[in-house]
C-alpha cells in the first residue's frame, strides 16, 4: 500500500509550474481568423492613405478597423501559440504586398484617353497612389507590433497558465500597439500630409490612445471569443 508521503504520490502545489495549452491546426476557426486579419489590416492600409480630422483630433481614414486587426492576433496567439501567430502574420504581411503591387499595376495600366478616362485615371491615382507608402508604413509596423504583442502574451501565459487571461490581453496589447504606432505614425504622417511636430504628436497619441482603448474596451468581448474557440477546437489541452 502506498503511504500519502510515498515518492510515487502526485501532489498538485500552487507554486508548481503551470501548463501551457495551446490547439493544434486543421480546423476551420485559424482559417476565418487569418482570412478576417488579412482583410482588415489591407482594408486599414487603403483608409490611413486619407487624413481625418475631427475637430481638434487628427488620425487617418482607417483608425476605426486596425485595432481589430490586434483583438484577432491576440485570439490566435491565446489559442495556438507564438509559431502560428507568427505565420498568420507573416501571411498578412506577404499579402499586403501583394495588394499593393496590385495598386501600383493598376495605376500604371493605360485607360481612355477621353475626359472621363482621364478624371477616372487621376482619381484612381490620388485614391490609390500612395497607398504603397501606408503599406510600407503598416507592413513594419504591423510586423513588429504584432511579433511583440504575440510574443509577450505567450510569455505571460508560460508563467500564468490558463489563469489570468485579462492581464496576458491588456499588457501584451499596450506594448505592441505603442510599437506599431510609433513605427506607423513616423513613416505614414508626410504621406498623409502630417508635417509639424505638434500635428504629429496629435496623430501618435490620439493613434496609440484609441487602439489601446479599444483593445481594452473589448477584452471581455475577447475573452469570450476565446473561450469559446477553445472548447470549440478539439486539440486544444490535449498537449502542453
Amino acid at each position: 500500500m502506498t503511504s500519502p508521503t510515498s515518492p510515487s504520490t502526485v501532489v498538485p502545489s500552487e507554486t508548481s509550474t503551470p501548463v501551457r495549452q495551446y490547439a493544434s491546426l486543421g480546423s476551420r476557426y485559424f482559417g476565418i481568423l487569418l482570412a478576417a486579419m488579412a482583410v482588415i489590416v489591407i482594408l486599414s492600409n487603403i483608409g490611413a492613405s486619407k487624413g481625418v480630422q475631427l475637430g481638434p483630433i487628427i488620425t487617418d481614414g482607417g483608425f476605426f478597423l486596425f485595432p481589430f486587426a490586434y483583438i484577432l492576433g491576440d485570439v490566435m496567439s491565446e489559442v495556438y501559440g507564438f509559431k502560428v501567430t507568427r505565420r498568420a502574420i507573416l501571411t498578412t504581411f506577404a499579402l499586403s504586398v501583394f495588394a499593393s503591387l496590385t495598386y501600383w499595376i493598376i495605376i500604371i495600366l493605360p485607360g481612355f484617353d477621353d475626359d472621363y478616362g482621364k478624371a477616372k485615371q487621376a482619381a484612381l491615382t490620388e485614391a490609390l497612389g500612395p497607398v504603397p507608402l501606408i503599406v510600407l508604413a503598416s507592413m513594419l509596423a504591423f510586423l513588429a507590433g504584432q511579433l511583440i504583442n504575440s510574443f509577450i502574451l505567450v510569455r505571460l501565459k508560460a508563467r500564468h497558465g490558463e489563469r489570468r487571461l485579462w492581464v496576458r490581453l491588456m499588457g501584451s496589447s499596450g506594448v505592441g500597439e505603442l510599437v506599431d504606432t510609433l513605427i506607423f505614425c513616423s513613416i505614414a504622417a508626410s504621406v498623409i500630409g502630417i508635417t509639424d511636430a505638434g500635428s504629429f504628436l496629435n496623430y501618435f497619441i490620439t493613434g496609440f490612445v484609441y487602439k489601446t482603448a479599444v483593445e481594452y474596451i473589448l477584452v471581455p468581448v475577447t475573452a469570450l471569443v476565446i473561450r469559446w474557440i477553445k472548447k470549440r477546437e478539439p486539440s486544444y489541452g490535449l498537449a502542453a
